[in-house]
Parts: structure tokens; C-alpha cells; sequence
């Protein structure tokens, strides 16, 4: 059975979001995956909502969603989420404890065989390593708590490249369907701010759609990375994502 994955970090509702949003939806129509991972989905909002309302209003493609806010005074802000056409077989969420962030799992039906499907988003690039890693270790052992199942997709912003600890970690267990640069886009906000001034343009891989099990990458490659033809410091996010196309094999 094949099946098609992607993820972005969607910036919350940040920098121009109600232009963005239509670049999201189009490119997203395009690609057309079975499951779609979402970081910083807005709360307020409710923008993976709207995703899910306008993929299906516009271009008949039906999902359902899963969705996580993060904790305490967070979870009115943003969230974890998954648009997937594949059956829900159980959904679950693990608080890491440190600054708010969660991750969420979906158990989906691939055929008659199950496969669990994790959306998680490490802490920020320029945080400390050691909390991405003390993360990363939450993340495994959760997953090897949930080991009855055929395969394993883990999406989303790790914020680290993987000659860090903590993508170095999550590579001993988990294999990448691809490592070009996701980070970050020229996207920039009215004023013509450009996000994560600090970094250069597209020079780091840090989401990722990892794999585990029988699970065969077909093809994978950045997405989300086309700019608005009327806008030229539009983008769909501040970070590019990631689609992998995948076999999941007997």
C-alpha cells in the first residue's frame, strides 16, 4: 500500500496569515497527501479547522482532524495537528513537561494493517539543545510504549539539524525520508520584517518526516516553499515542509 505524507510549522496566525493561508491551501491541493502534520496550528483561530473546511469546500477532499493545544497557558494559543483521510483507529497526546509542548499520535488504518502517526514540534532553534534532547528522549520512549503496530511516522519542526544531539537521537531509531534545507523562508510581515532575521535563508534541514518499520520511502522533497507571484516576501510559512511518498510493504 503507498500513501502520502507531508508537514509544515504553520507560524500560528503570524505575518500576513489571511494572504498565506490561500498559498497553504493551493499547494497543500497540490501535493495531496493522505496525511497532513501541522505545527503552530492557531487556536484562537482555529486554523487547522479552516484547512479542513476549505480543502473540502473548494477541492472535495475530506479529512478528519486531530488536534492537541499545548498545556497550561499555552493551550489557548496553538497546537499540534493531523488531517488524515486514512481511518482513525485511537488518537493520544504526551506532555513533555518543558515549555508547554506536546505531541500527539493518531493510530491509522493503512489497508488492514495499523500504523501510528506522531506530530511533535521540538523547541526553538536557537533554545537550548539540552531541552530538545531531554525531548526527544520523552518522544522515544513514548513511542516504544506503543509498540504494537506495524509501522511509525513521526512529523514535524525537530529545530535541529541531525549533527545535533537531539536529531542525532531521533536518526538511532528512525530513518528521514529526506534532509534538504526546510529553514527558513524569506517570509516577512507588512512592515517587510523578515522572520528569524538571525538565520540565513534555506541553508538548514530541521523538519522532518521520519520512518520506522516496513515502510519504504518512494519519493520525498521540500514543499511549501513557493512564494506568492503578487507578493514576493509571501510564503506559505516561515519554514518550508516536507512530503514523502511511502510503500508500506508486507
Amino acid at each position: 500500500m503507498k500513501l502520502r505524507v507531508a508537514t509544515l510549522n504553520m507560524e500560528q496566525d503570524h505575518k500576513r496569515w489571511e494572504k498565506r493561508r490561500e498559498l497553504i491551501i493551493e499547494q497543500l491541493a497540490a501535493i495531496d497527501p493522505d496525511l497532513f502534520a501541522m505545527n503552530e496550528v492557531c487556536i484562537p483561530l482555529q486554523t487547522a479547522r479552516w484547512i479542513q473546511k476549505a480543502m473540502r469546500e473548494r477541492y472535495g477532499r475530506d479529512y478528519a482532524l486531530v488536534q492537541q493545544t499545548r498545556v497550561s497557558g499555552l493551550s489557548a494559543v496553538e497546537g499540534e495537528a493531523l488531517l488524515t483521510r486514512l481511518p482513525i483507529a485511537e488518537t493520544g497526546n504526551l506532555d513533555y513537561r518543558t515549555r508547554d509542548m506536546v505531541a500527539l499520535v493518531a493510530r491509522v488504518k493503512a489497508g488492514e494493517r495499523a500504523v501510528d502517526v506522531y506530530v511533535t514540534h521540538q523547541y526553538m532553534s536557537r533554545g537550548d539543545e539540552s531541552l530538545r534532547l531531554f525531548q526527544a528522549q520523552q518522544l522515544l520512549a513514548w513511542i516504544e510504549s506503543r509498540s504494537d503496530v506495524v509501522g511509525r511516522i513521526v512529523c514535524g519542526d525537530f529545530n535541529a539539524t541531525l549533527d545535533k544531539p537531539s536529531a542525532a537521537l531521533m536518526a538511532t531509531r528512525f530513518r528521514p525520508t529526506q534532509t534538504a534545507p526546510t529553514a527558513f523562508t524569506p517570509l516577512a510581515d507588512d512592515a517587510g520584517n523578515v522572520t528569524h532575521p538571525y538565520w540565513p535563508r534555506m541553508d538548514r534541514c530541521i523538519d522532518f518526516v521520519w520512518i520506522d518499520g516496513p515502510l519504504e520511502v518512494v519519493a520525498s522533497e521540500v514543499c511549501f516553499n513557493k512564494g506568492s507571484a503578487a507578493y514576493p516576501s509571501l510564503y506559505p510559512s516561515d519554514h518550508a515542509g516536507v512530503w514523502a511518498d511511502l510503500r508500506l510493504s508486507n
